[in-house]
């Protein structure tokens, strides 16, 4: 587990005086999808375990007890990445849910689109398909072709969005659009880069 941070998050640094009751609000993130998940609560008991198991424990301020998000549905929070927050009151947690975190069956508690970070969920799909390699997978055949081949339909799949663009049909250029961004995503994957790194790329651009 990664603490992304100048110094590891300590417990001990937060300052709990606005709750009352002592205890870290703790915002729980997506790792794959930048989607937030949840919301919950940690005592020091809690965080301890949270780092030392590398799955997310709250405090439940109902019954007065820890509890592992997942324990009882297999749903685990597996930690990616912390962060404190500006003023040492909450926890950022980025983590990766092995299924839908809400208990309504929802993947998230809050209702946002959940087309929200698709694209960050589709690569992760992609990396495991590559790692696996399972037989009768379109990605597979992919990366069993090989570069030339993955780069080619690129190529293709771009020019085919371009005649869409300058057509001007929206709905087709949609769907060609999306077929370039699949490929392009194999690309990626078979050249070992991440989305992330293109981000880094992009804002030392902006800067």
């Amino acid at each position: 587990m990664a603490q992304k941070n100048t110094q590891p998050v300590k417990f001990s640094d937060f300052r709990l005086d606005k709750t009352g009751d002592g205890l870290l609000p703790v915002i729980i993130q997506d790792d794959r999808t930048l989607k937030v998940l949840m919301l919950g609560y940690m005592n020091e008991e809690a965080f301890d375990k949270t780092l030392a198991e590398g799955r997310v424990t709250f405090f439940s301020r109902g019954r007065n007890t820890l509890w592992t998000k997942g324990e009882t549905s297999g749903h685990y929070l597996t930690v990616r990445e912390m962060y404190a927050d500006c003023d040492n009151d909450t926890l950022l947690i980025r983590a990766l849910p092995a299924g839908p975190t809400c208990h309504r069956g929802t993947t998230a508690c809050f209702d946002t689109p959940e087309e929200e970070g698709f694209l960050g969920e589709l690569a992760e799909l992609i990396k495991g398909r590559h790692e696996q390699m399972p037989g009768g997978s379109y990605t597979t055949k992919l990366f069993i072709k090989g570069v030339k081949t993955i780069a080619k339909k690129v190529g293709e799949e771009t020019t085919e969005m371009i005649i869409e663009a300058v057509d001007g049909k929206r709905d087709r250029f949609i769907y060609e659009a999306s077929d370039m961004l699949y490929h392009f995503l194999v690309l990626l994957e078979q050249m070992g880069v991440s989305v992330k790194e293109l981000e880094k790329e992009l804002r030392l651009r902006h800067r």
